[in-house]
Formats: C-alpha cells, sequence, structure tokens
C-alpha cells in the first residue's frame, strides 16, 4: 500500500539526474519549469502521505490513542550480525510527516522563485538539478528508518549543499565559503559517525524504532554504568551524535560557515540555511529524544541545551551590528536554531516540560515558513538594488509593496507578536524553560525581546529609515518571485493555529496544552518593547545608533566582527596546527617514511647492479656458477657428515 512513497525520494533524483546529463540541451526556462512540475508532484505526494498517516489512515499509525512509528519500506542492505545490519527504507513518525510538510513546501517555493530570480544567470538548469539533489538528499535525510541510513542522506546534504553555496565558482569568495562550509561540518561530522560506531558496538541496533523503545532503553541503562567522567558509553555517543547535529545546525562554535554560506544565490540561502538543511541537527536529536532524556538521568541532554542557550543569545548580540541583510538573516536562523535545541534540551514527558518537546518541533515548523519568506524577500531586494547592504537601501516601502508587506509579516512572527505562527511556539518555548530552569528561561526571554529589536531594526533600514536616491528606480519582483512570498506569507498567518500539540510529542501522547497568561503577556511584552526601541531608533534617519556604536565602544567592534572567531580559527590553523602540529609530522614524513621507502628503493638498484652480472646470458658462466655449487655443496656434505 505504501510502496508509493518511493517516489519521494524517486522523483527529485530523477530530477537531478535528468537535469544535469541534460543541462547544455535544455534551456532556460524550460529546466526550472521541469523542476518545479517535478516538486510539485513530490509535494502533492508528501502531503498526501502526511494527510494519512494523521488521520489514521494508515494501518498502524495510531494504537492506543497514540501515533506509531510505521515502516512503509524497510529492506536490509548491508547485514553484519543477527541484531546488526544496515536497512534502506521509509519511516513515518509524526516529525517525520510533519518534515513531508516542511520540506517540499519550501523546495516547491524556491523552486518557483528560482525561475526569476534566477533569470539569465549561466548555469541556470545546473542550479535546478542541483536543488534536486539537495531535496532528495533532505528527504531522504528525514525519513530514515535508522542512524546509518541518516548518516548517508546527512553527507549527501552536505554535498548538495557545497555545490549550491558554490554555485558562483568563478567568484572567489564563493568557493571559499563553499570549501569552509564543506570542512567545519566534516570535523563535526566525525563525531557523528563515532557516535554512531559506538552505538551500534555496544548497543546492537541502528534502528530508530529499537533505539528509542522502552525496553531497550531500559537494558542499556542497566548493562552500561559509568565509563568515564561519570556518564556512560551511551550518553557520550550521544554527545559524539550531538557534535554532528551541532556542526550541520551552526551551533556554536562549529558556527563559522553559516554567515559566510550566503555567498550562495539567495534562494539557496532560503532553502538550505533557513529552512532544512540547518535545521538537521534539531531533527536529529528529536529522532533520539528518548535515549538523550532518559540516559544518564539525561546528561546528554543538558549538553543540548547549554550549546542552545549559549548560541541563541550569542547570534542575536552579534544579528545587532550586521549591516549586511543576508548575514543578519543568517545569524537570526542561528541563533532561532539554537531556540530550538533549547527547548528540546529542557523537554521531557510530563507538564510543560513534556510541551517544549513540542514547541521545539512547532517552532521548527513556523520558523520554516516565515524565515523562508524572509530570505525570499531579501532576495527581491537584493534583486531591485543591486546591493546586500542597509546603507544602499531605505524608503522601499513604495517601490516594492508586496515584499514589504510580505517582510513586514515575517518580521513580525519571528518576534512573536499574536496571532502570527511564532507568538504560539516561542510562548510554549518559554513555558517549557520556565518549569525547566531560570537561567535558560531568562536568556530564551531576553533573547525575544532582542531578536524583535534587530529584525525591525533591518525592516525599518530597508523600507523606512530614508528615501534613498536610487541609480535604478527599484521595482517589484516579477510575479514567479512574488507569488512564493505570498503563499509563504499566509502560512505565517495561519499556521499557528495547527493543533499541532495532538500531533507532534515526544512519546507520540498528545498534550494537553493551555495559555499561561502571565507567560504570554511576558512574551509578548518584551517582543514590542524590542520593536518599540527599534522604531525609535531606525524608523527615521538620525544619529542615535551611532550614538549607542560608540558608547559600546570596542564591544561594538567585537560583535561587528563575529567576536573575530574567524579570525581564531584561522590562528588555530595556521599557527598551532600547520606549525606546532603538522609540519613536525610532515617533516616525518617527508625524511622518514619518504626516506625509508627511498632507501630501499635505491638500495634494490644498488645489489641489482652489482649481481646483475649473474645473468649476463653466457653459457660459459652459467656452467662455472654450476660447477662451483655443486663444489660448494659437496664440500658441505663432506664437513657435515664425515
Amino acid at each position: 500500500m505504501l510502496e508509493y512513497t518511493l517516489l519521494i525520494l524517486l522523483i527529485p533524483v530523477f530530477l537531478f539526474i535528468f537535469l544535469g546529463f541534460n543541462f547544455k540541451r535544455i534551456k532556460e526556462p524550460v529546466s526550472g519549469i521541469i523542476g518545479t512540475v517535478g516538486l510539485g508532484i513530490t509535494a502533492l505526494i508528501s502531503y498526501y502521505t502526511a494527510y494519512l498517516y494523521f488521520s489514521g489512515g494508515i494501518n498502524g499509525a495510531i494504537v492506543d490513542g497514540h501515533y506509531a512509528k510505521v515502516y512503509a519500506l524497510n529492506t536490509v542492505w548491508i547485514h553484519f550480525s543477527q541484531t546488526l545490519h544496515i536497512d534502506m527504507g521509509i519511516l513515518l513518525d509524526p516529525i517525520s510527516a510533519m518534515m513531508l510538510i516542511v520540506v517540499p513546501t519550501i523546495s516547491l517555493m524556491v523552486h518557483l522563485y528560482s525561475i526569476g530570480y534566477m533569470h539569465k544567470e549561466e548555469g541556470f538548469t545546473r542550479f535546478f538539478a542541483y536543488l534536486g539533489l539537495f531535496t532528495f538528499s533532505m528527504l531522504g535525510l528525514v525519513l530514515a528508518t535508522n542512524l546509518f541510513m541518516i548518516y548517508i542522506f546527512w553527507e549527501l546534504v552536505g554535498v548538495s549543499s557545497y555545490l549550491l553555496i558554490g554555485y558562483y565558482y568563478n567568484k572567489p569568495s564563493a568557493v571559499l565559503a563553499a570549501k569552509k562550509a564543506f570542512i567545519v561540518t566534516r570535523f563535526a561530522d566525525f563525531g557523528f559517525l563515532v557516535g554512531i560506531l559506538m552505538i551500534g558496538f555496544y548497543g546492537k541496533s541502528w534502528d530508530f524504532g529499537v533505539l528509542t523503545s522502552e525496553e531497550f532503553i531500559t537494558n542499556l541503562s542497566h548493562t552500561f554504568g559509568p565509563a568515564f567522567m561519570g556518564l556512560s558509553i551511551i550518553t557520550w555517543a550521544l554527545i559524539f551524535i550531538f557534535v554532528g547535529g551541532a556542526g550541520k545546525s551552526a551551533m556554536f562554535p562549529l558556527h563559522i560557515w553559516l554567515p559566510d554560506a550566503m555567498e550562495g544565490p539567495t534562494p539557496v540561502s532560503a532553502l538550505i540555511h533557513a529552512a532544512t538543511m540547518v535545521v538537521a541537527g534539531v531533527f536529529l536529536v528529536a529522532r533520539l529524544f528518548p535515549l538523550y532524556y532518559f540516559m544518564d538521568e539525561g546528561a546528554a541532554l543538558n549538553v543540548v541545551a547549554a550549546v542552545g542557550t549559549f548560541t541563541t543569545i550569542f547570534a542575536a548580540v552579534i544579528a545587532f551590528t550586521q549591516y549586511d541583510i543576508k548575514r543578519v538573516l543568517a545569524f537570526s536562523t542561528m541563533s532561532q536554531i539554537g531556540y530550538m535545541m533549547l527547548a528540546l534540551g529542557v523537554s521531557g514527558y510530563d507538564g510543560h516540560e513534556g510541551v517544549g518537546f513540542m514547541a521545539s518541533m512547532f517552532h521548527l515548523f513556523t520558523h520554516a515558513m516565515f524565515k523562508a519568506m524572509l530570505f525570499l524577500a531579501a532576495g527581491s531586494i537584493i534583486h531591485a538594488v543591486h546591493s546586500n547592504y542597509m546603507q544602499d537601501m531605505g524608503g522601499l516601502r513604495k517601490y516594492m509593496p508586496i515584499t514589504h508587506i510580505t517582510f513586514l509579516i515575517g518580521a513580525l512572527a519571528i518576534s512573536g507578536v499574536p496571532p502570527l505562527a511564532g507568538f504560539f511556539s516561542k510562548d510554549e518555548i518559554l513555558a517549557a524553560a520556565w518549569e525547566k530552569n531560570f537561567v535558560v528561561f531568562g536568556t530564551g526571554y531576553l533573547v525575544a525581546g532582542m531578536t524583535a529589536f534587530y529584525m525591525f531594526r533591518l525592516y525599518y533600514r530597508i523600507f523606512w529609515w530614508k528615501d534613498t536616491k536610487y541609480e535604478h528606480t527599484p521595482h517589484e519582483a516579477p510575479k514567479t518571485m512574488t507569488i512564493p512570498l505570498l503563499i509563504l506569507a499566509v502560512m505565517t498567518i495561519i499556521s499557528g493555529f495547527f493543533p499541532f500539540h495532538n500531533f507532534i510529542t515526544a512519546d507520540g501522547k498528545p498534550f494537553a496544552t493551555h495559555f499561561d497568561w502571565i507567560m504570554v503577556g511576558a512574551s509578548v511584552g518584551i517582543g514590542l518593547l524590542g520593536i518599540l526601541i527599534a522604531t525609535i531608533m531606525y524608523k527615521k534617519e538620525n544619529i542615535l545608533s551611532d550614538r549607542f556604536a560608540a558608547a559600546f565602544g570596542l564591544f561594538y567592534k567585537w560583535t561587528y566582527n563575529k567576536f573575530y572567531f574567524d579570525e581564531l580559527y584561522m590562528f588555530i590553523t595556521k599557527k598551532i596546527i600547520f606549525a606546532k602540529i603538522s609540519t613536525p609530522f610532515a617533516w616525518f614524513d617527508r625524511h622518514v617514511v619518504d626516506g625509508t621507502m627511498n632507501g630501499i628503493g635505491n638500495g634494490t638498484v644498488w645489489i641489482s647492479k652489482k649481481i646483475k652480472g649473474l645473468q649476463s646470458g653466457r653459457v660459459q658462466d652459467y656452467a662455472m656458477y654450476f660447477l662451483s655449487g655443486v663444489v660448494v655443496i659437496i664440500m658441505i656434505f663432506w664437513f657435515f657428515y664425515n
């Protein structure tokens, strides 16, 4: 019955192969239309599958009143032992069914938008082929049935991200950004691989159905006690797995690739770095949440909470001082992903703590809609003024009314203003944090106000501030670019009213949620305060922002330069890794390893020159050697036997 779900993966990979092998034959806009229609079909199949799952139309989806895992397809690919094997298949559960809405929706909107945005770009067809590869990889990741399958698609996501970030391969900064993203995430993925191998060796399974079962976790807890620093080997495996997720989701300190990744085309930023790939780490922790929660009383989950909490405020502070509009949105994404990690870190199975898991997934869903819209709106702005910088903008509301209103909706949503989507998910995250940890709550609450401030700083600098004199009069983007904005705006307005708490839960059972009106008032109040301060400082051109920058002095300079983390990594790489570690190893490799091999080769040549006379080809020499050998053998026998 569910074999058709394989089309969700086959259609995007077919688009990649077909467009990739025919990129010189198929011209614009035909390739864009083919890619968009193909993704449209994929989206419809995905929506239908998600609907069947949540409505109970799939056998086994609802068991005893809660949602269960359903293997739409599953086959053994590599067999290691009776219990340990790598499968290939499709797993449906609440969070994968949710991602069947998120990934195809954002990808479809980006495909449609790119027909207009990438118009007359060299490599138009190649771009749509890469989009197909990325969509295939991301869908394979969220539908994976086991850790090893998710790792395979995890790496494919990294490859397709590399190709899309470096799309402008003639631009040195784009090439460097692509390599930076690839290398940083590879280091993180090594931790992920180590964690996978540890889970497989000690747990004897990689299957998500097994790993998250109550019986399996109980057996692990009884079998593996403290191994190192008071933590069990399974907890350390989960921490290593989180390292991989932190790299993909640009968590501190593995965040340095994300701002530079804005060198790719803006639709790429919307697809990869706002809505889909960067939430892969959040999805991974959510997928293994029962293990994170129960092993060693949630020790690994505390690491998730700490990293998420620091990342969310760290990125928000940097976003205050950036002038490249895509980089402001990039650090905003980093901060919001930290918010999702924070929510998972304070989650449980009861009361408001339990709601934290749902809130994290809900925020993942809503953030995908409004952040993709914000990035696509930024693309329309850049397309109109031919610049990424706020200094070159101002008064654009008069020229781009659709972009203006959709950007405003996105800014209000991310600021937590009711009744837009971000309000509902942020309120639940703060409620869960309040129940678990006051420091985490305080940080999240402060970041809610900071988010509203820097987003409306961005909004006012682009659409108000001053009436900039443009070299070419800006104009609204074509319909292929504005229609996706309008669709995502509608999703941003209505998605907050979805009964998410009935579907997306930690253990499949719906939570009884309710409004905490004190928390609602507090969270809305801090958001409105941030908007008010931004309005005073940035609605009209003034010197207030310059005064604040001067007042913060050195701290402002540090935040503007992203706390010099890029320079720190370069120093570590050049001065420590290359000079102190790589150089001695290079000397050893060149003089000892190479010297040994060269010595063996040269010695062989020397010996061969010395003994080459033994094979001179003259019969009389061979006769002499033969007779001499016979004489020597006779003498040996005579000596030993007489």
